[in-house]
């Protein structure tokens, strides 16, 4: 097994409770009856949930996104993902904990 698959095992054993959360919604094609796959390995990237059938990946944020050096990471992940044809959306930590239902909502708006 190659590094960026060990990782991706590493993150899914270890997922924030923000991923937990949303992660209870996505499994068992629960959304529109689409698989998600959770810390999968796109490229070099490790994406945290992705939904291959519809080219959607949903990424959720901590305040370190906010940091400049990893918005600009962020930027470039994003650039090379949608040239791969995949749509990213982002939430952030406090949208997954304090209002899940519209993260879901918004999500399913997505999958239509």
């Amino acid at each position: 097994m190659d590094e960026i698959h060990i990782k991706a095992r590493q993150l899914r054993n270890n997922m924030t409770p923000q991923e937990k959360k949303l992660w209870y919604y996505l499994r068992n094609n629960q959304i529109n009856n689409c698989r998600f796959r959770r810390q999968y390995p796109i490229g070099n990237f490790i994406v945290d949930f992705v939904c291959r059938s519809k080219n959607l990946i949903i990424e959720i944020d901590g305040g370190q996104h906010n940091e400049q050096q990893n918005i600009n990471y962020d930027n470039e992940r994003t650039k090379y993902l949608k040239s791969r044809s995949f749509n990213v959306i982002r939430f952030w930590n406090c949208d997954i904990d304090e209002n899940i239902e519209e993260v879901v909502n918004k999500i399913i708006e997505y999958l239509k």
